[in-house]
């Protein structure tokens, strides 16, 4: 027997590093956040009547066209306790772009996709592992179909490609982790409109709730309360949420982080689920 689980993903921030945030009004994010929702199969049929339970608690907003970007503060966080007691599991990969600077590898992550490409692996690493782990427990195989938001300038069809490369064992370097290719086919990821698709919408609740708490406004202030909510949903290794559920890039112990960020993260680290 085969678990069949789907995953929805989506990006906040921009991949840009070359004006970060704070140096002008063409400033880019100082982070970029690809994040995932991820469901059973059976549960993925439900997605458009999750998206409008959230929709009719703003009846202003248009119907089915959840943006977190459009909704107010309160509506956010009514949007997250909503999508936190729903059956799913969340991953979220977060570079800290401001590292790249000094990076050794600088001009490499410069060029178009690298970073989405090499986020998207890590992303995809967490994603199988977990897929997998939950169908051993019922003595059965894992399945994944991964859903990307469409967005401009991303070339899936090369994106497609580095994971063929990765599957089939071309690459240089091995990794520590790698992608369960039991789990994934790369021939099982799709593209699709944010519009298109409730579960695409989801996905943008969640990663935009994370990248809020970890980027800061215009005012030099982040917004923790969203991720604060939606962190019992965040996928976990041994009880441990970061570095699985939430996992920055570079690891904790050697990305910059403010007092609002790092308490954050380290809310993440020390979560335990109630019993």
């Amino acid at each position: 027997m085969v678990q069949r689980f789907v995953a929805y993903v989506d990006e906040a921030g921009d991949e840009g590093f070359g004006k970060l945030a704070g140096t002008g009004p063409t400033a880019q994010s100082a982070w970029f956040a690809l994040g995932a929702f991820v469901v059973s199969k059976d549960d993925d049929r439900a997605l458009p009547k999750w998206r409008d339970e959230i929709m009719e608690q703003f009846p202003r907003k248009k119907a089915r066209d959840l943006h977190f970007q459009h909704l107010k503060h309160e509506q956010r966080v009514q949007a997250c306790m909503m999508l936190a007691e729903k059956p799913v599991g969340l991953c979220l990969i977060a570079s800290n772009k401001v590292t790249l600077q000094t990076h050794p590898k600088r001009e490499v992550f410069k060029q178009k996709q690298h970073l989405y490409n090499y986020m998207t692996r890590y992303l995809l690493e967490r994603l199988t592992t977990a897929c997998q782990k939950k169908a051993q427990v019922g003595g059965e195989e894992a399945h994944l179909t991964v859903i990307f938001s469409r967005r401009r300038g991303t070339d899936y069809h090369v994106m497609r490609e580095y994971l063929e490369l990765m599957r089939d064992g071309r690459e240089l370097l091995r990794p520590v982790r790698s992608i369960d290719w039991r789990v994934l086919d790369p021939a099982d990821i799709a593209v699709e409109n944010h519009s298109n698709r409730a579960g695409l919408q989801l996905a943008d609740v969640f990663t935009s709730a994370l990248w809020h708490a970890l980027e800061p406004n215009g005012y030099g202030f982040c917004e923790p309360r969203y991720g604060k909510i939606l962190t019992p949903k965040l996928l976990k290794h041994m009880s441990q949420r970061l570095n699985c559920g939430l996992t920055l890039i570079p690891p904790l112990h050697k990305c910059p982080l403010n007092d609002e960020q790092e308490e954050f993260v380290q809310f993440v680290r020390r979560f335990l689920d109630k019993r």
